[in-house]
């Protein structure tokens, strides 16, 4: 007897970051989902660092959070630290981070999750996958049941064939003490799939009590913290808690070096490649051999646990050499752990093979998101599982594909770049890697992102109702300030105090509030500010949406127009399946590349490594341009 009577719209396999939004997602834009998941007690578990966000992946959980996804709000209401980092730069750097409580972010995740009335949840291990032709029509599970599906989303993490490393030790995991996921990759290289190998580690976890604080430095959240959700719902944090800093040695690293020979990133064992901007600590002091000392980061695991997660300390050597080399740490004299560092490696697959929405090229209605996909990070995951569980959802009601430019987000930016240049390592988000990161900014994630989502049915009408509010109010206060004019004698005693030119005649208030030397906290002793402010109740946020724009319109306004001319080339779409042999005038390795990665539009080909200017230029003679 089949004991699952329903054929599910969206089948999503794995409880992760990228599962949990994907069926959340899909849930709440109405499609009858069934998320899988060998442990229900898991559900979105921090796997590595108890944190969320960081440089551009701060930006990515606001994104998410405009789009109605869950990362942010349970962030808000787990977090035990808060901060922004990079203050000190212009507004496009400034990236939310947030420490997390592990239990209770795992905990929330789950409550949210249960609330929603179109989802199901199940504890089983998907081994196999459900074909008809081409089309997916549901998957498999270790007890033997058949479950059907008019769409399948696979988010398996470090699942898939994981086995986790510890100096000469080698076993089967998808996560410490718990088992990996088989027969997937088998069914889908049969398929045609091209799979491969990545590897990514975790530090030690070690007990707050056996630690000397008092040798360290510490590291305070903000004093006045933010958060990550838009909505009213969630709250800043009142108290928070520090973590600490302390250093490697010479003698930390001669003390490391004595494992090597047993290291498996060094004896070969290990066939998958690392994460460049997250090595471990074993790599650092290889690649990095004259530095005298590495950073360590001490974060606290919760509110209540003396669970403590040494970040900087990723390893995967010997149990023994962790142990004497970590005890040579400045407060680490006595330490005791709860669970050593190992290293975790696990099949992917090319993203070159999905489309952009995220649905695999040889497989209709058969998506993937998060690690599957060559990433790494909460974050990306998250971002991915949110855009899969929309783009499922959206196919079985007959919907166009929902997709984000570079353009629009940086969710945009990281899907682009998967399934357009592809990765031979673990992806990770920067800023850099977004060409219009002054557009793309954390403050404004809601204004993009909101009315986009709304439009499908996902964000809610709350949502959308702060986003007029905070787009009216932001549009009346740059107005009064480009209206009002301020004398001399007002404004010359601010100017003086912080080095600024004075003025010999009135000015309107904009153009003296866009001097880099004065900040917003000058701009409310303008005389009439603050009664403007009190007046139509002008909050902090709207009050640095306003600074912003006062700050940098132009910078904003020349990406704004340099983004607009690269629009033409977005809007030229190339037919599916595309001949490109025909085209003989363009180059053979761009001929390759572009029959292998098939993208969708003009300016997604002139992306493509390998495709020149030149070949672009033959490409939009082809479509008639």
């Amino acid at each position: 007897m089949n004991v699952f009577e329903t054929t599910y719209d969206v089948i999503v396999v794995g409880g992760g970051h990228a599962g949990s939004e994907a069926a959340a997602a899909a849930a709440n834009l109405g499609a009858k989902t069934l998320l899988i998941t060998m442990s229900l007690q898991n559900i979105a578990q921090m796997s590595c660092n108890p944190a969320m966000g960081g440089i551009a992946k701060g930006q990515i959980v606001r994104e998410i959070d405009a789009l109605g996804g869950y990362s942010g709000i349970v962030t808000d209401k787990t977090a035990i630290q808060f901060k922004m980092l990079n203050k000190s730069k212009g507004p496009a750097m400034w990236s939310p981070r947030a420490q997390s409580d592990r239990m209770r972010f795992a905990e929330e995740w789950r409550n949210q999750l249960e609330r929603l009335p179109d989802l199901d949840m199940f504890q089983d291990s998907v081994n196999g996958l459900l074909f008809d032709g081409d089309t997916i029509i549901g998957v498999k599970t270790q007890l033997g049941l058949s479950i059907y599906g008019r769409s399948v989303i696979v988010t398996a993490g470090t699942f898939l064939n994981g086995r986790i490393h510890i100096g000469d030790k080698t076993f089967g995991g998808g996560r410490a003490g718990e088992g990996s996921s088989t027969g997937i990759t088998e069914d889908l290289v049969a398929k045609g799939f091209e799979a491969g190998r990545l590897k990514t580690g975790t530090p030690p976890r070690v007990d707050a009590k056996s630690l000397d604080f008092s040798k360290m430095i510490e590291q305070p959240g903000d004093e006045e913290p933010s958060k990550f959700s838009y909505l009213k719902t969630t709250k800043p944090l009142i108290e928070q808690r520090s973590c600490f800093m302390s250093y490697t040695s010479r003698e930390v690293h001669d003390l490391l070096r004595e494992g090597f020979q047993k290291s498996p990133m060094y004896t070969g064992r290990i066939q998958g490649t690392g994460p460049r901007y997250c090595p471990s600590i074993e790599d650092k002091i290889d690649r990095f051999a004259s530095k005298e000392r590495h950073q360590l980061f001490i974060e606290p695991e919760g509110w209540n646990t003396t669970e403590i997660y040494v970040n900087g300390f990723s390893t995967s050597l010997p149990h023994e050499v962790q142990f004497k080399a970590l005890r040579k740490v400045a407060g680490f004299e006595n330490v005791k752990f709860l669970r050593f560092g190992y290293a975790i490696e696990y099949d992917f697959f090319a993203p070159t093979q999905l489309r952009p929405s995220l649905e695999t090229k040889q497989i209709e209605n058969l998506y993937f998101a998060g690690q599957i996909n060559g990433t790494t990070g909460y974050e990306e995951a998250a971002a991915q599982g949110l855009m899969a569980g929309i783009n499922a959802a959206l196919k079985t009601k007959g919907g166009d594909p929902f997709v984000l430019k570079r353009d629009e987000a940086y969710i945009g930016v990281l899907i682009d770049d998967l399934i357009t240049k592809g990765t031979d390592e673990p992806y990770r988000m920067f800023t850099s890697r977004a060409e219009y990161r002054t557009l793309l900014r954390q403050d404004n994630a809601d204004l993009r992102l909101t009315p986009r989502s709304h439009a499908i049915g996902l964000a809610s009408q709350e949502r959308m109702d702060r986003v007029l509010e905070k787009q009216e109010k932001t549009d009346l206060f740059v107005q009064f300030l480009k209206k009002t004019s301020i004398v001399p004698e007002d404004v010359n005693p601010i100017l003086e105090a912080n080095d600024s030119a004075p003025v010999r005649q009135s000015m309107k208030m904009f153009k003296i509030a866009a001097r880099p030397q004065l900040n917003f906290d000058d701009v409310k002793k303008f005389p009439g500010v603050k009664d403007f402010m009190q007046k139509n109740k002008i909050d902090k946020e709207i009050a640095e949406q306003t600074e912003i724009h006062v700050k940098y319109s132009g910078y904003i306004e020349k990406e704004r127009n340099s983004a607009d001319k690269l629009q033409r080339l977005e809007n030229i779409r190339i037919p599916v399946n595309f001949d490109y042999h025909r085209v003989k005038s363009i180059s053979f390795e761009a001929r390759e590349k572009l029959t292998k990665i098939q993208p969708t539009t003009i300016s997604q080909a002139s992306r493509i490594s390998g495709v020149s200017p030149s070949d672009v230029s033959v490409l939009l003679v082809h479509m008639g341009r």
